[in-house]
């Protein structure tokens, strides 16, 4: 596996690490992230330990082979700020494929950063992991995120109807793939 990737417009793909703890704690605290990753952590602000238990999470994961969380930094620099993550989880070799998962901090938003870390980490999986079908989903009313899955080839397939729930509300979903062929 690589420990980099690189991306269009000069962005890098990198493993987690403990060093990002504060900026990982900083994205989730953004305005709209929390409720979208409330289920992972502590409820109400996210703090250092939610931060790390996060890192953490993602780092085991690695380690077993069922997930790659990779940071999203701009140039190949360790002490590059943070941009955002793009993920593939329940990677799955019997049918060979993947949930695809991404977000950036608020500086990073309508850059492209997200469908270039998404084209690269496609790329990878594809080639690296020898995956044939990657899915996403996104909250319907999330036009930014149709976007960034459309300009990375990943194709509408369809709607799941309240599918997510964040506190108590629901939430549509449409689903998206895309194949080793498109």
């Amino acid at each position: 596996m690589k420990d980099l990737l690189s991306a269009a417009g000069g962005l890098t793909l990198r493993p987690w690490h403990e060093r990002d703890l504060t900026a990982v704690r900083d994205a989730f605290n953004e305005p709209g992230m929390y409720t979208q990753f409330g289920s992972v952590l502590d409820e109400g602000q996210v703090d250092d330990a939610a931060a790390g238990r996060w890192i953490d999470r993602h780092t085991e994961r690695w380690e077993q082979g069922s997930a790659f969380s990779w940071a999203v930094v701009e140039g190949p620099a360790a002490d590059a700020p943070l941009l955002g993550n793009v993920a593939v989880s329940q990677v799955n070799h019997v049918h060979d494929g993947g949930w695809i998962s991404y977000w950036t901090v608020g500086a990073a938003r309508r850059r492209g950063v997200a469908g270039a870390a998404l084209r690269a980490l496609s790329t990878w999986c594809f080639e690296e992991l020898g995956l044939y079908r990657l899915e996403l989903g996104h909250r319907v009313e999330n036009d930014a995120s149709c976007r960034t899955a459309l300009s990375a080839g990943y194709l509408v397939e369809g709607r799941q109807r309240a599918k997510l729930r964040y506190g108590t509300t629901r939430h549509d979903v449409e689903l998206h793939a895309r194949l080793a062929t498109d």
